[in-house]
């Protein structure tokens, strides 16, 4: 049962993955938490700082959490900053997951934007390691510049092991020799068999919708398009309110869902 009540975790392992992206090894000093589903996600907490939802990036040998965060405020900055044999606290897992096991048999398309690959590389490691019972593994992943990727050390591993991998920046630099574009315009080529694919779509709002549309114009149904939300998720457990998007707590009901309940929810950008 999911306590409120933060399990101790030691920093085992830091990797910088950008200029304001980490990824964190933590090993649980108290009980466990439940292990996580891919696309869930754990309230991270800095004590004396404050806590923040962090979707997580992996699941190590001995119960080991491996979560990415990007520095964004107050709590995310004392979080990049820990350094191996630091506490942290942990309490989740929450909301829901990708429901990688209903891809089975199929292809699974994953199509990501910066960070918003951190909470997809376990719907890519899980399909990877079970290869028989999936189609074909196809990642889409997209960034601002090349400095914003992600994960850069892992892309080349995921193709050898049987990955489509495909990469694209919005803007290069004088030392980037691969695709320069929008993510969403990888997409039409990479869908062969729309009604035998499912989709794994995570990034920036406004990303989400113009890649979940360009799949749906591909002919991959909006019921096989599942997106992860992002909203001001405080409690975890819905009850504070603060992550409500329409009918939905995104804590609870989210944040993954499919893009047939997410389209009518963002569709207008929030002011």
């Amino acid at each position: 049962m999911t306590t409120m009540r933060p399990a101790r975790y030691v920093v085992t392992g830091r990797k910088q993955e950008t200029y304001d992206t980490v990824t964190l090894m933590l090993r649980p000093a108290d009980p466990p938490v439940t292990v996580p589903l891919p696309g869930q996600f754990t309230m991270l907490y800095s004590f004396g700082v404050g806590e923040i939802p962090v979707s997580v990036s992996g699941i190590g040998q001995d119960g080991v959490l491996v979560q990415t965060i990007r520095e964004v405020g107050a709590v995310s900055r004392a979080l990049c900053a820990a350094l191996p044999g630091e506490v942290i606290g942990v309490r989740g897992p929450f909301g829901t997951d990708w429901g990688v096991d209903g891809a089975r048999g199929r292809d699974v398309l994953v199509v990501a934007g910066g960070i918003g690959l951190a909470p997809l590389r376990p719907v890519l490691l899980a399909a990877l390691a079970d290869p028989a019972r999936f189609g074909r593994v196809v990642l889409l992943a997209g960034a601002r510049s090349p400095a914003d990727l992600p994960f850069t050390r892992e892309l080349g591993t995921w193709a050898g092991r049987g990955a489509d991998v495909r990469v694209t920046v919005d803007h290069g630099d004088p030392g980037w020799t691969g695709r320069v574009g929008l993510v969403t315009g990888l997409i039409r080529d990479a869908v062969t068999d729309p009604a035998a694919t499912t989709a794994f779509v995570c990034g920036p709002e406004i990303m989400m919708r113009l890649s979940a549309r360009a799949l749906a114009e591909a002919g991959v149904p909006a019921a096989d398009i599942r997106v992860s939300l992002e909203r001001n998720m405080r409690c975890g457990v819905a009850r504070c309110g603060h992550c409500q998007l329409g009918p939905l707590l995104v804590c609870r009901d989210g944040p993954v869902v499919s893009y047939a309940e997410a389209a009518p929810l963002v569709a207008i950008k929030e002011l």
